[in-house]
């Protein structure tokens, strides 16, 4: 056995036996998989206990109660946890004064734009209001926008700018941090 200065005495012993494991739990994972897919496995079509059912997900996501009282049901303040929209002269009032807490983190001022028929992605498009009715600004996936298109050079063919136009939610922007609209036609 000899020295190995700046290493524990079995160090390499020990990296020999985990890199020559690897393959063998590589391997079995592949055998495994390919076992459970010639398989076909039965829906007992049991729900989970504590399922909410689909109309109600949405409903129930939106806010978080923000209270330091022991009494939850009579506390004013409330905490948006996904992504919403604000205009671009929005400042926060102390949260003494607000209903609704919106941390700045998650508001989105900005978009990744996909214009089908120019087949690219811009990004830097802002956001001008939200065409359908939603609870509180909140922005979700399918949700339908305004968006500023000046900088992405559309004409009409008068050869006039086009300032805005409608554009579609495609992905989750609380879940990416990021959000990415495509054009409707």
């Amino acid at each position: 056995m000899a020295l190995c200065y700046g290493y524990c005495s079995d160090y390499h012993e020990k990296k020999r036996k985990t890199d020559h494991q690897e393959a063998h739990e590589d391997s079995k994972k592949t055998i495994k998989m390919h076992e459970k897919r010639h398989t076909k496995q039965k829906n007992d079509g049991k729900t989970p206990q504590g399922a909410v059912p689909a109309y109600l997900l949405d409903r129930e996501g939106h806010i978080k109660i923000y209270s330091n009282r022991k009494e939850k049901e009579e506390s004013m303040e409330r905490i948006v946890t996904k992504a919403c929209c604000v205009g671009d002269g929005f400042t926060q009032k102390p949260p003494k004064y607000k209903r609704f807490i919106r941390t700045m983190s998650s508001c989105v001022k900005k978009t990744h734009v996909t214009h089908p028929e120019l087949r690219a992605t811009f990004w830097g498009a802002s956001v001008l209001s939200i065409c359908q009715v939603t609870i509180r600004g909140v922005i979700t996936k399918g949700i339908v926008l305004e968006v500023n298109t000046s900088e992405l050079g559309l004409a009409t063919q008068g050869g006039k700018v086009i300032w805005g136009k409608i554009w579609q939610v495609t992905n989750n922007p609380e879940n990416d941090g990021c959000m990415t609209v495509v054009l409707l036609l």
